[in-house]
């Protein structure tokens, strides 16, 4: 095990525990007075039951303690993963901060079983004591959202308490990272967001908030201590944590907004509601700490890198209070019911759809498809960061007077573009009630994205834009890539024969099995089914078409065959769709009573569609993909010869030309000494 060597005695400033608890402390104020601001707090009224007042009080206390444990959990093992440098091995100094993701794990374990308890009690309106036994417990985990957000917080606290106690290596931790990262999650999928009337867009841009909040407040809290211990290397973990920051800043940011759009009926109910004034209350906390953000930037960052730490400590240690009370708002948020919540006028439709039902199609079924859109925040942030990043990496390139192929960039762009045409236009809305839309949604996600995308080439411009760790430190974002690259994972799903069957047999495995209904019916199933076929997609005609580096592919021959041998499938699948006589998805479309599907020959119908456009859609991008494989083909050849030719020109010996030619001069010397000599029984003429 590696281990680090700290200068001298580490200095411990006293006032960073009373920093810590007066965070804690704080946070939870503000969550009472947001609670009771909110109108989270009602007066029991005589002849109706009240859950009391532990269960009042108690239960946001419990989630703002289950969201500190959650955020310094994330925080901590965030600083031994990506801040700290270290090796392969955790270092004394990355060993001690795990030990702290522990502690934080095991009292976010402790909190969320209090607040699952309560939760309990609060919905029951009963005491916790009197509601207090197995069975009702564990039918609440099995039945209710909220008590299967709460129970899988529990076994991931639990189980990363567990874990931490025996990490010694950075790849164990960064597994760790990932799954505490998923333990976050559960909360956006139950309460406030599942249950508004877009509640797709709500539940996604919940989710995303959630991670932006905890990487960056996790991030800072640790940063801070880090620097305020005089922990070696805390300059460095400050300077790569300032961007990912700004990137978290924007996700909270960008997510909230989204939240606030759903969730508020109209603009006045922002001055006019109390869920309002909170919201208002939370935005101009996240605006001073955008500003605190840019200070450190321009000032205490430089600062700290000269050696001088206290203006950075002062200013984080007021950010993190201020933090504190944001979360605390955030809580008090939860427990405030927004303006026109539980409202009974949402048709059946629009609980399940998350908008209403829109028309028929008609006589010019093409214009609804382009003019309908709505609103996919996973689809959206994730475009909009992939063109970012993309332009912001061909911008660096250009700057220090490197070429990218303009075509490269065109090429990038119109995939992101199609991608939320696919999944943000009339598609994504008919998509989910009509079976034909939907296949045209899922070849265009599998087939046609995929083509631009891989042909923009990202990772090899990011591998160039990117710069290289010094020698000595740790991994950065260019290693990584390089090392995902050409790992044995990688090398494995990239297999021709694997990413054909990935490709194919996931098609076969959605719908002609019970799981297209069960992905269908859940707004996170839908979306993981989406990006499931544009992940296959992309990985088979990476392994086809792709330009960027990554585990030894066949030669262009051997890539033609593979796609050739595919599409028969393909085929298969289209014919399978066309000449079923069992409605696929049959719970998921009936549930919807759409007006003008009205009986099972009219779904059918809709079905037989459905096989038709996978049928008549798979030609022309296998087309375009020979086209293109056969001018890379001739590329290759072309670029191989000016190499040979090269080689001869400067007289290298290692020329594969002069070698074969000095082969076969070898074996016609071999053959003239064969002949040279007389055979058996035969006497040459001198004798």
């Amino acid at each position: 095990m590696a281990t680090d060597a700290r200068p001298n005695r580490a200095w411990r400033p006293p006032r960073l525990p009373l920093l810590l608890i007066g965070t804690v402390t704080g946070s939870l104020v503000a969550t009472l007075a947001a609670v009771w601001a909110g109108g989270g707090v009602a007066a029991a009224i005589p002849g109706i039951p009240d859950a009391g007042a532990l269960t009042t009080w108690g239960l946001p206390l419990a989630r703002t303690l289950a969201d500190a444990g959650a955020v310094a959990t994330v925080g901590a093992l965030l600083l031994v993963v990506a801040l700290l440098p270290g090796g392969r091995n955790l270092t004394r100094t990355q060993l001690r901060y795990v030990t702290w993701a522990a502690v934080a794990a095991a009292g976010w374990a402790l909190a969320s079983a209090a607040a699952l308890m309560l939760t309990l009690s609060d919905l029951f309106a009963q005491p916790v004591g009197d509601i207090a036994a197995a069975d009702v417990l564990a039918d609440f985990i099995t039945t209710d959202a909220q008590g299967r957000s709460y129970a899988l917080m529990i076994g991931v606290a639990g189980l990363i308490a567990t874990v931490c106690a025996g990490l010694t290596t950075a790849r164990w931790a960064r597994l760790t990272l990932l799954f505490a990262l998923a333990g976050v999650l559960p909360p956006a999928f139950s309460g406030h967001s599942a249950a508004s009337g877009n509640h797709d867009a709500a539940v996604v841009s919940l989710a995303l908030h959630l991670l932006g909040v905890v990487v960056w407040v996790g991030g800072l809290v640790f940063v801070l201590i880090a620097a305020a211990r005089r922990e070696r290397g805390a300059a460095d973990a400050v300077r790569r944590f300032s961007p990912l920051a700004a990137w978290a800043l924007l996700a909270v940011a960008a997510s909230g907004m989204v939240n606030a759009i759903v969730r508020l009926p109209s603009p006045t109910d922002l001055f006019t509601s109390r869920y309002g004034l909170l919201l208002v209350g939370k935005v101009l906390a996240l605006a001073a700490l955008a500003g605190i953000g840019w200070w450190h930037r321009r000032r205490t960052l430089p600062a700290l890198r000269e050696g001088r730490r206290r203006a950075f400590v002062r200013l984080a240690a007021g950010e993190l209070l201020l933090m504190a009370a944001a979360s605390g708002l955030a809580v008090g948020l939860s427990r405030t019911p927004a303006p026109g919540a539980g409202d009974a006028s949402l048709t059946p439709s629009e609980e399940l759809l998350g908008f209403p039902m829109p028309p028929a199609l008609g006589d010019f079924p093409w214009t609804p498809l382009f003019t309908r859109w709505h609103f996919d925040p996973l689809f959206a942030f994730g475009t909009a960061a992939a063109a970012l990043l993309y332009l912001a990496g061909v911008r660096k390139l250009r700057r220090r007077g490197d070429n990218w192929p303009a075509g490269r960039t065109i090429s990038w762009l119109l995939g992101l573009a199609v991608t939320v045409c696919a999944t943000m236009s009339g598609l994504a809305v008919y998509g989910k009630v009509m079976f034909s839309v939907h296949m045209g949604q899922h070849m265009i996600l599998a087939m046609t994205v995929p083509i631009l995308l891989v042909l923009g080439a990202p990772a090899t411009l990011a591998l160039r834009a990117m710069p290289a760790s010094p020698r000595g430190e740790p991994d950065g974002p260019r290693e990584m890539l390089l090392k995902l690259l050409h790992s044995r994972y990688v090398k494995v799903i990239s297999h021709p024969v694997v990413a054909s069957v990935l490709f194919i047999g996931s098609a076969f495995a959605v719908y002609h099995t019970s799981l297209f209904e069960t992905l269908m019916s859940s707004h996170l199933g839908h979306m993981f089914m989406l990006v499931h076929f544009l992940a296959v997609g992309l990985l088979f005609f990476w392994v086809i078409i792709g330009i960027d580096p990554g585990p030894r592919r066949p030669p262009h021959l051997g890539r033609l065959f593979t796609l050739i041998l595919t599409m028969p499938f393909h085929s298969w699948f289209s014919i399978s769709l066309m000449s079923s006589t069992s409605l696929i998805g049959e719970g998921w479309w009936s549930l919807l009573e759409r007006p003008w599907i009205a009986d099972a020959t009219g779904a059918l119908d809709d079905q037989y569609n459905a096989g038709s456009i996978a049928w008549a859609t798979g030609d022309i991008p296998v087309l375009l993909t020979t086209i293109i494989l056969a001018i890379q083909w001739v590329r290759s050849d072309q670029r191989e010869a000016r190499r040979v030719d090269r080689q001869i020109d400067r007289g290298d010996a290692g020329d594969p030309l002069a070698a074969y030619n000095a082969y076969l001069a070898s074996l016609h010397a071999r053959d003239r000494r064969i002949t040279s000599f007389p055979t058996p029984g035969t006497r040459s003429e001198d004798s």
